[in-house]
């Protein structure tokens, strides 16, 4: 026995400095100070770069293999959405359209993100901090939670302030299918109004039609005056009510008169079905009776298919301007901010609170509502100008750097902004077109008696048609006759 007991000792020795010798980060000479220092940075570096492989060089490498193979993964799917955005964006907008698909995304960044504090705690235990000097004990710690906590913060910041709101803000959608696009071009009405005492009784402040060509992208809006009268009507229970277009109604308890704007009275106000016998399945397609029939008298006077609707609360309008940082605009006419007068003819200098000044205006959401509702010192159709121009503006300014910084703030003004029946299946092919009417020039047309030619109080079944000729020539100009 005392003969074999030198001969196992100086076996073992030697197989332990080979062991040290060959895979230091696993068996390191914990008595130099100077290889724990190097081995310290080089665990903490490697969990930085590739989490989990600091598990495979000097720990539990099961362990490890879940961190490398969560890694990939992640870096598997960021390449897939940048590859599918940059060559394949609907599709990319149809996975993430889908409810589904953002909850099991928001599992995995919050998973992700434990995983990766995880691994870095784990990290500095197989960096045996008591060996590492003081100094570099010290250093090795604060630069494995900063690295930590980066990405950690990156992945759950995605989690809670990209995903999230998403998944809200698609809650404004509608379900079910699209319609394909109506004579090379998707075409939506877009109302504003106040929400005012109650959302029943509101009167639309603005009307137009957005037009976008299917193909390129390109808008076209038209403007319609709400004070716009006797407004025919496309085929629908409207046309069957007033066949030679809208007429008003006197009534003491109530009435209306034939503008456009007092649809709302006419089919749900005044109604006691407040409009269900005319338009059944309003609710069931997230519109109402009022919406439809504005949407017909659009139809009748524009002579397009009108589908879908957007409703813009105005009182949400400022939210969703301060969220996108602002508005520039050149104001071409002092404007009052302000109730307006207490009685008729009172100068604005009396009752204004504020004055929106000449010249180009960096104007926050207040100011921008001001500029967009004010109508005492100027017209109707001035008001439908100033309008348009904040609608271009805004298109122009919500660039993709701009919504990415504020994408929440911009999900939640859109939530309480917007309400409309567009369904979730248009999404992919509205962002496509979106990104492809990017710096293309918005086309216009208000339908004012400077514009048009005709007497807006009291227009012609001529003047229907002719203006129906020019949004025809408008959407689809003449090919020119290529000179001989």
């Amino acid at each position: 026995m005392s003969v074999l007991s030198p001969s196992r000792t100086t076996t073992a020795a030697p197989r332990g400095r080979a062991l040290v010798e060959e895979r230091p980060l696993r068996h390191p000479d914990v008595a130099a100070p100077r290889v724990m220092s190097r081995r310290a940075w080089w665990l903490v570096a490697s969990n930085f770069l590739l989490p989990g492989s600091a598990q495979i060089l000097a720990g539990n490498r099961r362990f490890g293999r879940v961190g490398l193979i969560a890694t990939f993964a992640m870096w598997i799917v960021l390449a897939a959405g940048v590859l599918l955005g940059l060559m394949w964006r609907s599709m990319l907008t149809s996975i993430v359209a889908s409810e589904w698909t953002l909850i099991g995304a928001q599992v995995l960044l919050w998973a992700y993100a434990a995983l990766w504090v995880v691994l870095t705690i784990d990290t500095l235990r197989l960096v045996r901090l008591p060996r590492v000097p003081g100094r570099t004990r010290a250093a090795v710690v604060v630069a494995a939670l900063v690295l930590a906590l980066v990405p950690a913060s990156a992945s759950a910041y995605t989690a809670q302030s990209v995903i999230a709101p998403l998944r809200s803000g698609l809650g404004i959608f509608a379900d079910g299918p699209s319609v394909p696009p109506s004579d090379g071009y998707y075409n939506f009405l877009l109302l504003g109004a106040d929400s005012g005492q109650g959302r029943d009784s509101m009167r639309f402040d603005s009307i137009s039609v957005v037009s976008v060509n299917a193909e390129s992208g390109a808008v076209t809006i038209f403007g319609i005056p709400r004070d716009l009268r006797h407004v025919p009507f496309s085929d629908g229970p409207m046309r069957e009510l007033y066949p030679d277009g809208f007429e008003g109604h006197s009534s003491s308890s109530c009435g209306w008169s034939s503008g456009i704007n007092q649809l709302t009275n006419a089919v749900e106000v005044c109604r006691a079905d407040r409009g269900a016998s005319l338009y059944p399945d309003a609710a069931k397609q997230n519109t109402t009776a009022a919406v439809e029939a504005t949407k017909d008298a659009a139809e009748g006077i524009l002579g397009i298919d009108i589908p879908y609707h957007v409703f813009i609360d105005m009182k949400g309008f400022a939210d969703l301007v301060d969220a996108l940082g602002g508005v520039d605009i050149t104001v071409k006419q002092r404007l009052p901010e302000g109730p307006g007068p207490r009685y008729r003819d009172q100068p604005a200098e009396e009752w204004a609170t504020g004055w929106i000044e000449k010249g180009a205006q960096h104007m926050d959401g207040q100011t921008a509502q001001w500029y967009a509702r004010s109508r005492y010192t100027t017209s109707d159709y001035d008001r439908m100008r100033r309008q348009r121009e904040l609608q271009t503006a805004i298109l122009a300014q919500a660039t993709p750097s701009t919504v990415l910084t504020r994408f929440s703030d911009i999900v939640a003004a859109g939530k309480n902004l917007v309400q409309t029946d567009i369904p979730d299946s248009l999404l992919p092919y509205l962002v496509d077109l979106g990104a492809k009417a990017k710096g293309q020039k918005v086309q216009d047309l208000e339908l004012t008696p400077e514009s048009v030619g005709f007497d807006a109080e009291n227009p012609t079944s001529d003047d229907w048609q002719r203006i129906r000729g020019m949004v025809s020539t408008l959407l689809h100009p003449p090919t020119p006759t290529p000179a001989p």
